[in-house]
């Protein structure tokens, strides 16, 4: 008997086990089921119109380029390619007999992931009918070539289910070279959703960003996908930025800065290099240091940093007198022995100078020679210095392309909770005023250009498919600063600042320059700390023929190390100088490469076809190609001395030959080839240091070198 009960609560065992399984299996039928009606339903409950939209097609944005032709920035395509499982002829025989080959291939390209990974994963979506499966996100055009060669994405989108979707990516081809003025994107830290451009990008944006196109797009369960690969509205390419940038010299000026910067272990610094004439900037370096101790180009100091410059802001108190007649170069002044009291300010020198004239107190930056005359020709009408100053076209915001200029800072006499008796003499050396250093160096470019205040410009024109549609003029701020008598006393006066004053450093034996140190304590917490100091220097070159002003700063060196601005500012504009008078025979060339209307002598660089053609219809030149689908083509004259496009071939896995193409198409391709481009010089690619066919080893580093 308890043999027979106990058989019966083993069966009673196995029924409640089976009944429970059967429940958890049908509860998991019923949530499937429950899903997929819940889709429909919410698919079916959707007009038709609901069902299908015009989607926005980001169009290529244009690219930036220097005054040479160099490329500064452009956008690379990149593709995340998804598979859409529910495709109409992707039946189960197709999926089923190619998913281990297919897995085998993504694995061998994307070795991230094991095949029989990639196998789970596709099954998987499979069995949900994912409409919209992720198969990989950043893929190069190389790697996307290949991948429509793989098994079942090779029978194309009905049979196959791929989708591609194509993004651009901004790439700077020299890297952090003038990075922030170059510009970049980075999101609203207010609104995630919003990105903002900074610099050069942000500035000419609206240029740059072309017109978007529309693309049809069909809703599948919750997740949209094209209809088909074709536009409704086919997106414009945005239009190209030259700018007045001269690559070589941003280079010097940033290698020159970045030396100084380590050797006085200093916080931050910037420079910029002006064309006297015209205002357009063609260096402009900004350095900060960074938690790890390194420097990098993430603010804009040269136009977003205004704080007291000092000594270099003693030449425009003085040209206020000079204009007005208070005094004159060979007036003499006393420094006594070096200090001087202003109520309860007492104002040093770095060493006693005696009397000596106004001309040789700015020679030597003395404070206590510049400051007394000012203070003793407008303490009674204080306000007619400022005056002076605002004529000298001091004080105003310049209205610069670039977003994030500082406002300038001049203290009004009539506001007596900012005005002491100490303002005066204070202003007169360069403290209780702010300033920014594009603001000091447009008023230096002012004297070296005969008194015309040009505005600092960074673009020369924009060009859309090769023609120009903007040109950028000079814009004249103020025609005439101050009267030539006052230049013609200024200007040997910041010549003396070099031959026989506080930058005798800066001399050079086959031209002069001209300009004005500056060392200024920086006032912080409501005082002026002694181991915090702004070295600068701001001039021009030659002096007797000025083509160039420059303006260099460095906050906070280390004090230990030196900190006076001759030496921590003076050797950069220095080394700047040098390298641009060596090269002054051809200064003023521009290398400008462009494609030849004659049959004859066609003067064409290897490129996109599309790209190509483009050009040769805008020029009328006709042409033949030798495989209409090919996306690259070189080409040639053939023997009847017709233009021919030829078939370029960059599929294996070999390194591509790049020689005579432009920057943009080498690096497009090299990048997409997985190897590591440095590139050297500019205009078209005229050495590899890789032979074209040799196979390409993983992360492996190519230079080309351009002419």
């Amino acid at each position: 008997m308890q043999e027979k009960s106990k058989d019966k609560k083993d069966m009673l065992r196995r029924m409640y086990l089976v009944y429970f399984t059967l429940c958890i299996f049908g509860l998991v039928v019923l949530v499937k089921v429950f899903r997929i009606q819940v889709d429909t339903v919410a698919v079916i409950g959707q007009p038709e119109n609901q069902l299908t939209d015009l989607r926005t097609i980001e169009a290529v944005r244009g690219n930036i380029y220097s005054d040479n032709g160099s490329l500064l920035a452009t956008s690379i395509p990149v593709y995340e390619v998804r598979m859409d499982m529910g495709a109409d002829g992707l039946s189960d025989e197709i999926f089923y007999d190619n998913v281990d080959s297919l897995s085998y291939e993504l694995a061998k390209l994307f070795p991230e992931k094991t095949k029989d990974q990639y196998y789970l994963s596709l099954v998987e979506a499979r069995k949900d009918t994912n409409r919209y499966f992720l198969i990989r996100a950043k893929v190069k055009h190389p790697e996307l070539q290949k991948m429509k060669k793989f098994p079942i994405f090779k029978l194309g989108k009905n049979k196959g289910g791929m989708i591609v979707i194509k993004e651009n990516k901004r790439s700077r081809p020299f890297g952090l070279l003038a990075a922030r003025l170059i510009g970049y994107e980075r999101p609203d830290p207010n609104n995630p959703e919003y990105i903002s451009r900074v610099g050069l990008e942000g500035a000419f944006s609206k240029e740059l960003s072309g017109i978007n196109g529309k693309q049809l797009m069909k809703k599948v369960g919750f997740q949209w996908r094209p209809v088909s690969d074709n536009y409704e509205i086919n997106p414009e390419d945005g239009s190209d930025v030259y700018t007045s940038i001269d690559i070589n010299i941003q280079d010097v000026a940033e290698n020159a800065l970045m030396d100084q910067l380590k050797k006085y272990e200093a916080k931050a610094g910037c420079v910029v290099l002006m064309e006297v004439e015209t205002g357009m900037i063609k260096a402009m370096a900004n350095l900060s240091i960074g938690s790890d101790g390194e420097y990098y180009e993430y603010f804009n100091h040269a136009i977003g940093t205004a704080i007291e410059p000092g000594s270099t802001f003693k030449t425009a108190s003085l040209m206020v007198g000079l204009e007005d007649g208070k005094f004159r170069p060979t007036d003499s002044v006393r420094t006594g022995n070096g200090e001087y009291s202003y109520y309860n300010l007492k104002m040093k020198d770095t060493k006693p100078h005696g009397t000596i004239t106004i001309q040789h107190a700015l020679e030597v930056s003395s404070n206590i020679g510049c400051s007394r005359p000012i203070f003793e020709s407008y303490s009674a009408n204080p306000k007619q210095y400022v005056q002076g100053l605002k004529e000298l076209g001091i004080g105003e915001l310049l209205g610069l392309d670039i977003t994030g200029e500082a406002k300038p800072y001049l203290k009004d006499p009539s506001n007596k909770k900012d005005w002491s008796g100490v303002t005066l003499p204070q202003m007169a050396i360069g403290y209780e005023v702010r300033l920014a250093p594009i603001h000091i160096l447009t008023f230096y470019n002012a004297i070296a250009n005969n008194g015309k205040m040009v505005k600092p410009q960074f673009v020369k024109e924009v060009k859309r498919n090769g023609r120009v549609i903007k040109k950028f003029e000079p814009i004249v701020i103020k025609e005439k600063i101050c009267s030539d008598k006052t230049l013609g006393m200024i200007r040997p006066m910041l010549e003396g600042v070099v031959d026989t004053g506080t930058a005798q450093n800066l001399k050079a034996s086959s031209f002069k320059i001209a300009g004005k140190t500056g060392t200024a304590q920086i006032h912080t917490k409501g005082a002026y700390n002694k181991e915090k100091y702004l070295a600068s220097f701001a001039g021009y070159f030659p002096a007797d023929e000025p083509r160039y002003s420059c303006i260099v700063w460095v906050m906070e060196p280390n004090v230990l190390t030196g900190y006076y601005g001759n030496a921590v500012a003076g050797n950069v504009f220095k080394e700047i100088a040098d390298k641009l008078y060596s090269r002054s025979l051809d200064i003023h060339e521009r290398k400008v490469f462009q494609l030849m209307a004659s049959l004859e002598t066609p003067s064409v660089k290897s490129g996109k076809q599309s790209d190509l053609k483009k050009v040769f219809d805008e020029l009328n030149i006709s042409s033949r190609s030798t495989d209409v689908g090919a996306e690259w083509v070189k080409p040639v004259i053939s023997e009847s001395r017709k233009l021919v496009l030829e078939k370029r071939n960059y599929d294996d896995n070999t390194v591509p030959g790049v020689i005579g193409m432009g920057l943009k198409d080498a690096l497009f391709i090299l990048e997409n080839k997985g190897l590591m481009v440095k590139v050297k010089g500019s205009g078209r690619v005229k050495r590899q240091s890789i032979p074209e066919g040799q196979r390409i080893a993983k992360g492996q580093e190519i230079l080309i070198e351009l002419m």
